[in-house]
């Protein structure tokens, strides 16, 4: 068998690395069909050995070893999540992406936990979000795309870049009909902006959260009530994009005010609109990629941060979809008489 030595600089580094239970380690080896032990080094430090039947696959494990002790340094910690990652995109033949990945913190929850992206297309999605006026965000559920808009959000705003943050999405419901909800307007559309309530919650504590509420720092409303308004001055994000009509998306693309930004998120595989309406997120991502200072990022599958098993659930949706698209494909086309 193949054999290949690589330094770890130290034992936290190498601790970090295998993971509690060695369990990244053993991931690692499922995944690339090696053998993975430590053992002291002559500089005193552990070196860790990576053991496999094919060179190539040797050569491999080893490239997604060296990511992860880099991470290690750098972080501290390697989790599962992390370890899955670099796996999967080296053996994907994309090792080149995880070379301009710095995964630098973009901001610090009210818990003091650093939040930084995870993946080589969340990375990619924060820089287009600092350079663009205008991103639209398309990718399957688990992928960042709100939770990191939100962040950036707030970072603009603890900088003063920007004074305000404007959360809307569209009022459409998933698939079932809640009838009349009791309360005032904020009680009805709650259910609807949970998802953005409990980021800024994340990000500001509950405090000052209702604090920036409280004085129009923060608001959070339908997309219904942004009609004939001008936001200048604000970093807007825009929820479940896949849901707005092409009406609907005009208008609050239009909203943009000076000094302002938009952030457009959703996932095009869950459109809630009635049959045969494609959404206005899918429209505008089509005729709006060409305009300078408007960005398109798509997230992927290896882009979901989300536990483990929501990867593998996606996955399974777009092999059944695939399969039964090709399916409908190969039926013969009925034939009517006039």
């Amino acid at each position: 068998m193949a054999e290949k030595t690589l330094n770890t600089g130290s034992r936290d580094v190498i601790t970090a690395l295998f993971g509690a239970y060695d369990e990244n380690v053993k991931l690692i080896e499922n995944k690339f069909g090696a053998v993975i032990w430590s053992r002291e080094g002559q500089s005193g430090n552990p070196d860790v050995v990576i053991s496999c039947e094919k060179s190539d696959m040797l050569e491999k494990a080893a490239t997604a070893v060296k990511h992860l002790l880099k991470k290690a340094e750098y972080f501290g910690e390697v989790t599962l999540q992390d370890t899955e990652y670099v796996s999967d995109t080296v053996l994907s033949g994309k090792a080149e992406e995880l070379e301009e990945y710095d995964a630098g913190c973009i901001c610090v929850t009210a818990k003091g936990k650093p939040v930084r992206p995870k993946t080589a297309g969340q990375q990619k999605y924060i820089r287009l979000i600092e350079k663009n006026t205008v991103v639209l965000a398309i990718g399957p559920a688990g992928t960042g795309k709100t939770y990191l808009a939100v962040a950036m959000a707030v970072t603009a705003l603890r900088a003063k870049t920007v004074s305000r943050i404007i959360l809307t999405r569209p009022a459409v419901e998933a698939g079932e009909k809640l009838g009349y909800l009791p309360g005032d307007l904020q009680n009805k559309i709650d259910p609807y902006l949970r998802p953005l309530h409990d980021a800024l919650f994340d990000m500001l504590g509950a405090e000052n959260y209702q604090k920036y509420v409280e004085r129009g720092t923060i608001e959070i409303a339908p997309l219904a009530y942004m009609r004939g308004r001008t936001l200048d001055d604000a970093f807007i994000i825009v929820d479940e994009g896949q849901n707005t009509t092409r009406e609907q998306m005009k208008m609050i693309l239009t909203r943009l005010g000076n000094g302002s930004k938009i952030v457009v998120t959703g996932d095009i595989t869950q459109i809630d609109l009635p049959r045969g309406n494609s959404g206005g997120l899918v429209e505008a991502a089509e005729i709006l990629q060409n305009i300078d200072g408007i960005a398109i990022h798509r997230l992927s599958e290896r882009d979901v941060v989300r536990h483990r098993l929501v990867k593998a659930i996606i996955g399974a949706y777009e092999k059944s979809e695939r399969k039964k698209a090709a399916s409908d494909a190969e039926k013969p086309k009925k034939r009517y008489r006039k």
